[in-house]
């Protein structure tokens, strides 16, 4: 008889346990986890976007679970600057957070506050699965309040922040599903030589490596019975570390993945063709756990069916490491408008993070030192840039036609310019920093074509030659 009342008595606990997690007493609102997972430095090479080059089963299989975002554009190429607007649902420039990285690093102004501390006041616990915030603001307090959601109170929501870093830079390979260097598809102004494919194809199988972390979370929510009542986004915070991609405006640089899955909320199967923003992220978490800031988001929640749709996508870049430049990006559905605030700068300037980590970089340099780049290729590499660049993405979607001059489309290029002109004021955009123009550091390349000799000669032994991969295993070239 003892046994007996005390198997019930732990059913009735158990019980209690699994209704915490899964349900709330009739008529009490049950907020749900937002658990958000941040892909490094990827655009949109995955099997759920129409590139078949890698193998992503798990992102696709999520995809189909949920909604997929074609037009998702963040608002910086680089981390720092991106990731400050999306923990904060803010562009970088009106939080003084637009340079990457920021060593004098200042409060947030205005009243504005972090994501997480908004969320933490409504109830959640925050936690950070991983060591990366990269944020260009002080906080008064930490940003997450603990390491895992495990950490919680009983049935108390979470929001989960975790970014999967194996897709950063140095590149990994994956011994269990090698990616074929000779298959890969290469943009046009790449050069097409061995060690470019074998870099590109590197950075695959890197996001093979990802795609299994994700499985992981994925399962885990499943195991732990949170699944069906957890909001689950995946997406980019910038675009490709390749050499017109990252730390650039170009598509590579900021059109980001984009995925977002709720049980019975969201759709299976969705594909949503709208303009969204990395800033309709942050607001999104808000409106689904019903926290209202003292100070309106620039972004509007993916899951609000009245919001109007965008007819325009903003991005800026401005000083990277030691370089500096600045400029600014308008989207439309169709055309894409740089300015250039820095025009007598060229694109190439000496960085010391591409010369050490970008095999395309260090190629193309060479080979424009020696006269053996196309046309295409050879543009990258102009001595400065044009105030504008202005390009029709149907018709050109790598970028290479610009048509910022072109009389046809000058009543087209003056619509895009003033809708720039108005985000720039609205956003509170300085523009380019006094001390930039003065001076800003040894910013033309080396001349010396032997150096980048060097460096290529660099790249191909530590990419060509046989490979020990992390597990002790030798891989070589497909």
């Amino acid at each position: 008889m003892k046994i007996f009342r005390l198997f019930c008595l732990l059913m009735l606990v158990s019980g209690s346990v699994m209704a915490s997690e899964q349900t709330a007493p009739v008529g009490a609102a049950v907020k749900p986890n937002i658990l958000f997972v941040l892909i490094e430095d990827w655009s949109l090479d995955l099997g759920c976007y129409g590139n078949h080059e890698l193998k992503t089963p798990n992102v696709d299989a999520f995809a189909q679970e949920g909604r997929i975002y074609s037009m998702a554009f963040c608002t910086a190429p680089v981390c720092s600057p991106s990731r400050s607007a999306m923990m904060t649902g803010f562009y970088q420039h009106t939080i003084g957070a637009q340079h990457h990285r920021t060593k004098n690093k200042q409060p947030l102004p205005g009243g504005i506050r972090a994501i997480p501390h908004l969320l933490a006041e409504a109830g959640y616990f925050t936690c950070l699965l991983d060591r990366k915030t990269d944020c260009n603001f002080k906080v008064d307090q930490p940003l997450f309040m603990g390491g895992d959601w495990k950490e919680r109170q009983p049935g108390q929501p979470f929001f989960a922040q975790h970014t999967l870093t194996v897709s950063h830079r140095p590149f990994r390979r994956d011994p269990a599903a090698p990616v074929d260097p000779a298959r890969v598809t290469l943009p046009p102004f790449y050069p097409d030589t061995p060690l470019v494919r074998r870099d590109w194809a590197d950075g695959y199988e890197s996001m093979q490596l990802a795609d299994r972390a994700f499985g992981k979370i994925l399962a885990r929510l499943k195991a732990e019975g949170l699944e069906n009542n957890t909001l689950v986004v995946f997406a980019g915070d910038n675009g490709l570390c390749h050499a017109r991609g990252k730390q650039f405006l170009y598509e590579a640089g900021i059109h980001v993945p984009l995925i977002i899955r709720w049980p019975g909320r969201v759709k299976a199967g969705e594909r949503n063709t709208d303009l969204v923003s990395s800033l309709d992220i942050p607001a999104t978490f808000l409106d689904v756990a019903g926290v209202k800031p003292a100070v309106p988001l620039h972004g509007q929640s993916l899951l609000d069916p009245t919001r109007p749709p965008r007819e325009a996508v903003f991005a800026a870049r401005d000083r990277m490491d030691e370089t500096h430049d600045a400029m600014r990006v308008v989207l439309t559905r169709r055309y894409a408008l740089i300015h250039n605030l820095m025009p007598e700068r060229p694109w190439v300037q000496r960085n010391r993070y591409k010369q050490e980590s970008y095999p395309a970089w260090v190629v193309l340099r060479l080979l424009h030192l020696k006269g053996g780049l196309t046309p295409a290729q050879e543009a990258f590499l102009a001595p400065e840039k044009p105030e504008f660049e202005l390009y029709d993405m149907e018709n050109d979607p790598n970028e290479l036609h610009n048509l910022a001059a072109d009389p046809a489309l000058a009543a087209v290029k003056a619509d895009i310019s003033a809708r720039l002109t108005a985000w720039r004021k609205l956003v509170g955009d300085p523009g380019v920093s006094p001390e930039f123009r003065a001076g800003g550091g040894d910013w033309k390349p080396d001349p010396n074509p032997k150096i980048w000799a060097q460096r290529v000669e660099d790249f191909e032994k530590r990419l060509l030659a046989p490979h020990s991969t992390k597990d002790g295993e030798t891989s070589k070239d497909q």
